[in-house]
């Protein structure tokens, strides 16, 4: 026979790996393209080889990263050219404005966002 101990064990952050695409889905380098993930579209950008992946809203005003470029190494919103750093989310424009930087998993032939 078992009891209750009465202590639930929580975690703070829990981490879920959602599949977004198969790795011939991700843009060229230099290009960037949206995916669903988790009832979500993120941005994810080839940044010369690396697969970065960011939320698709700009924060400035909401323009569709994932309809942007990548210029001198920066995510451009293609709205109001807003230019974003994708390993910080910073942008010169404003110091208190920054992007979510999602967390990318490729296994194999997948790949998976962290959300």
């Amino acid at each position: 026979m078992s009891s209750y101990s009465g202590f639930v064990h929580t975690t703070e952050s829990k981490t879920v790996l959602i599949k977004i695409a198969a790795t011939s889905d991700l843009p060229a380098p230099g290009k960037v393209k949206e995916f669903l993930a988790g009832g979500r579209f993120i941005c994810v950008a080839n940044l010369d080889g690396e697969i970065c992946a960011t939320d698709n809203v700009c924060p400035h005003w909401g323009g569709p990263l994932g309809q942007g470029t990548i210029e001198n190494g920066k995510l451009v919103c293609p709205w109001h050219h807003w230019a974003y750093d994708l390993k910080t989310g910073a942008t010169s424009r404003r110091n208190d404005v920054r992007l979510t930087i999602i967390k990318v998993r490729i296994q194999g032939d997948d790949v998976f966002v962290e959300l």
